[in-house]
């Protein structure tokens, strides 16, 4: 027990070790409430706090991209745009879905003790996410002509399929660092995460200044900067495991990566699926307003709202990946209670969270889209759109929170199924609906989606959350970890116990 909690964490060790603690209350305590309510407070922001630093590196890196290519020209910030944001963001959610899975496994082999496996279940992880990624490539190889297809401009789609081919290499660094980073944050190690993600962004800030203006690539030097930094992300998160880091849960590679290959493609699959369901939701909703006639203002003022909403989105996307490590956590340590109460505090944090952000843009929501245009129809616009903005805001503090709850328990099978049968079996036939049937326009669609999908979704989950039986879920999750544990050496064996 030593070496995981005392060396290797550049966070507070103290907060790994609290999270292995059992007691009869559940929750590791005896004490009162208040108490009970700081101390996994205190777990869950550790891991809380630098998933948002890094979600915030990882857009601030797209955004410098794209204001280096806004400065080349307006051709190339559009090519640059469409091969980022499309191409390369259909991938980006799936391969990020199937390396969640490892937020279950990880996440329970860790509260188990079974540290050995964490490292196991990783490099099952690159073997998968590199199969996908070879299945993925003709997405890249064939940019130009998909994006003829889906009505792009053909300088633009050729430009942006050419920019894609340069892409590839940042496409594989997906299914590498992406499995490192869970690995990491399932056992409680933040902080190196975080420092990795800081440094590759100033790295990167100064790399795409040198490439563009210094050695005149255009957008090939934007693409070569992407590709290095994010591959630096790879190899200093890798760095950290193999030289010490992880002395318990990584003992190099082993063959042991490669068995139960396909129960674990399985997870990865429906853990991709339920991800990407939800993300294709809101890519559908801005190809459906852009086709509606004389909807330019309106479709501005989504595209403004949808900004504000995707930065407040980086906090309750870490409070999902960090649900899903406290849930997984405790259920692999057969804690049920302390997994529920886990689910109460993060929830409760996260929905006050949005409640705030919600406020926020009610009291500014005649101010705030300054920010973004000088266009008074637009402003008008987003300011009618606000009370829609509010309203998805404060879904958004508490349905990914939910999502990140069937993470930590396994459920991303049955979620699927639950977001198929919301976001487009009920939301998108609300949308068209509201939008052209009653003539609603895109505020229509929007309310459409959010009411019939979004909502629908989050209830379905609180239900399905509120009834489950705890105690069952954590000896669900032992047996689990007991039938995918290989069994390690008797002298490695000794020093985990």
């Amino acid at each position: 027990m030593g070496d995981i909690r005392d060396r290797g964490s550049l966070g507070s060790p103290l907060i790994a070790e609290e999270g292995l603690k059992g007691g009869a209350d559940g929750g590791g305590h005896a004490g009162d409430l208040r108490t009970r309510i700081c101390d996994e407070s205190k777990k869950l922001w550790h891991i809380v706090g630098p998933e948002v630093l890094c979600r915030i590196s990882s857009s601030t890196m797209n955004l410098v991209t794209q204001a280096f290519a806004g400065h080349l020209g307006d051709v190339e910030l559009a090519s640059f745009y469409i091969a980022n944001n499309v191409i390369v963001g259909f991938n980006y959610g799936l391969l990020l879905g199937m390396a969640s899975a490892l937020e279950t496994l990880c996440g329970q082999a860790f509260g188990a003790r079974r540290y050995h496996m964490l490292g196991i279940y990783m490099q099952r992880s690159w073997i998968v996410l590199v199969l996908f990624s070879l299945l993925l490539l003709p997405v890249y190889m064939y940019a130009t002509t998909i994006l003829k297809f889906l009505g792009q401009a053909d300088n633009v789609a050729e430009m942006a399929g050419h920019i894609c081919l340069w892409l590839i290499p940042l496409h594989f660094s997906f299914a590498f660092l992406f499995p490192l980073q869970r690995f990491l944050q399932t056992q409680l190690k933040t902080a190196p995460v975080a420092y990795v993600s800081l440094t590759g962004l100033a790295m990167h800030s100064v790399l795409s200044w040198v490439l563009v203006y210094r050695l005149k690539l255009g957008v090939v030097g934007l693409a070569i900067g992407l590709n290095v930094s994010w591959w630096c992300l790879v190899f200093g998160c890798f760095a950290y495991v193999a030289f010490g880091g992880c002395p318990s849960s990584w003992t190099g590679f082993s063959t042991e990566a490669f068995s139960s290959l396909w129960e674990f493609l399985t997870l990865s699959a429906a853990s991709g699926l339920m991800l990407c369901l939800e993300n294709w939701y809101y890519r559908i909703l801005i190809l459906m307003s852009g086709s509606m006639s004389n909807a330019a203002v309106a479709v501005d003022a989504l595209s403004i709202c949808l900004t504000a909403n995707a930065w407040e989105m980086m906090i309750a996307l870490a409070f999902f990946a960090g649900t899903g490590v406290r849930v997984a956590n405790e259920l692999g340590a057969g804690r049920g209670d302390a997994a529920k109460f886990a689910t109460q505090v993060s929830v409760t944090t996260s929905a006050i969270i949005g409640l705030f952000f919600a406020v926020l843009i009610m009291i500014t929501r005649e101010k705030f889209a300054w920010i973004f245009t000088s266009s008074q129809d637009v402003i008008e616009a987003v300011d009618q759109m606000s009370y829609l903005l509010s309203f998805t805001i404060l879904l958004n503090s508490v349905q990914p929170i939910l999502s990140g709850v069937a993470v930590g328990c396994g459920w991303q099978a049955r979620v699927a199924y639950v977001n198929l049968g919301c976001y487009y079996a009920v939301g998108l036939p609300l949308g068209v609906i509201l939008g052209w049937v009653f003539d609603l326009g895109v505020k229509g669609i929007w309310g459409g989606m959010i009411f019939g999908g979004t909502a629908v979704q989050t209830v379905i989950l609180a239900v399905i959350t509120g009834r489950s039986d705890w105690d069952k879920e954590a000896m669900k999750a032992k047996n689990h970890v007991r039938r995918w544990t290989i069994e390690p050496p008797a002298d490695d064996e000794a020093q985990l116990i």
